[in-house]
């Protein structure tokens, strides 16, 4: 037993160092640009300026980022901050609110808090940039694109070898479907019949990106959105059943996706489709990775989950899961986006993940 013990514990050691000497190996990213589609999790700053509850450029938020608060809904670094790194950008990839000249030769971020592939999802919590919102915001960087490199055409081959990140759909369940005091999706809607609905939409919207030049694209699917601290106590009101139905609902979306890439990839066969097994990621025993605290987020939080304003979060970040009431830690952000990037386990990427999508 303590063979084994140490064998996994070398394991985890060879692991870092790979890490590590990955970052050192590429002076140069693996990829020209990365550009970066979707919502509260990846969001970097879009939010900042508009009229909506739906923000985190106050304190707590960013205790832990090198910048201090900068509009991240956790404590220090999103997924796609850690994926930008493990690429090789010795910068973050900038939200679209602020980039601007040559900047966006390294890629842009779109993402948005409360933001769908539904235009209508999070709309009680004000204004949001949705993914059809995004999408045009990258038709504007094109156009710039095209004003730097010269032609269309050497911006499209430019756009060809970048990586794209597409991860939408939580807040279609969490601030639509199952908010129906405010939307009425889930009156007209089997969850069946909504994955379905949102698949359709969210195929439409991945082909555009296409035909922008896309040609490399990650889709992340959704995690147990039931099992956050949010959707347990306000959406559940500590229901364990109410947690399964919400957990539940979310898979068919899950399997639609996994379907959508094979779609993708047979149809768009001079691009590249993954899948990411958010779902798969999550599971297991948090304990292992050194995570203590999973049921209440490191912040004391408002009744939408985010963080108090000038709250005094948790001391030990780094054994908390969530960070708010929504959201993951850093720490958590971390192995998410390792195993994005090098998958542990064959159910982590489908058919493959960012590293080898990339080569």
């Amino acid at each position: 037993m303590a063979y084994k013990i140490e064998v996994w514990c070398l394991l985890l050691v060879l692991l870092k160092l790979v890490s590590n000497l990955q970052n050192c190996a590429h002076a140069a990213p693996q990829v020209p640009c990365f550009f970066i589609f979707g919502d509260s999790l990846a969001d970097s700053g879009n939010n900042n300026n508009l009229v909506t509850a739906a923000k985190a450029n106050y304190r707590p938020y960013g205790i832990d980022f090198p910048n201090g608060t900068t509009g991240r809904f956790t404590n220090g670094r999103t997924v796609v901050d850690i994926i930008g790194e493990l690429l090789g950008f010795n910068q973050f990839i900038p939200p679209f609110a602020t980039a601007r000249g040559r900047e966006i030769l390294v890629g842009v971020n779109y993402a948005s808090g409360a933001a769908g592939i539904r235009d209508e999802s999070g709309r009680q919590l004000g204004d949001r940039i949705s993914l059809n919102e995004q999408l045009l915001n990258h038709v504007t960087t094109l156009s710039r694109l095209i004003q730097l490199l010269g032609t269309k055409q050497a911006a499209e081959n430019y756009l060809n070898k970048c990586l794209y990140y597409v991860s939408l759909g939580s807040n279609d369940y969490l601030n639509n479907y199952f908010m129906p005091s405010n939307y009425t999706t889930s009156r007209l809607y089997t969850p069946d019949q909504y994955a379905k609905v949102l698949i359709d939409q969210y195929s439409q919207q991945i082909k555009l990106l296409y035909l922008l030049g896309a040609r490399k694209l990650a889709l992340p699917g959704l995690g147990p959105i039931g099992s956050i601290p949010y959707s347990f106590s306000t959406l559940c009101h500590n229901n364990v059943s109410c947690v399964t139905n919400i957990n539940n609902a979310v898979l068919p979306f899950n399997a639609g996706l996994v379907s959508l890439v094979d779609q993708l990839n047979r149809e768009l066969n001079d691009a590249r489709f993954i899948y990411l097994n958010s779902t798969g990621m999550s599971s297991g025993d948090p304990s292992v990775l050194g995570f203590r605290v999973t049921n209440v987020g490191c912040c004391p939080a408002r009744s939408d989950g985010q963080c108090i304003q000038d709250s005094t979060p948790c001391q030990n970040r780094t054994e908390y899961v969530f960070w708010d009431a929504i959201h993951p830690t850093e720490a958590l952000n971390q192995f998410t986006a390792r195993r994005s990037y090098n998958a542990f386990l064959p159910s982590d990427a489908y058919p493959t993940d960012i590293s080898h999508l990339i080569s």
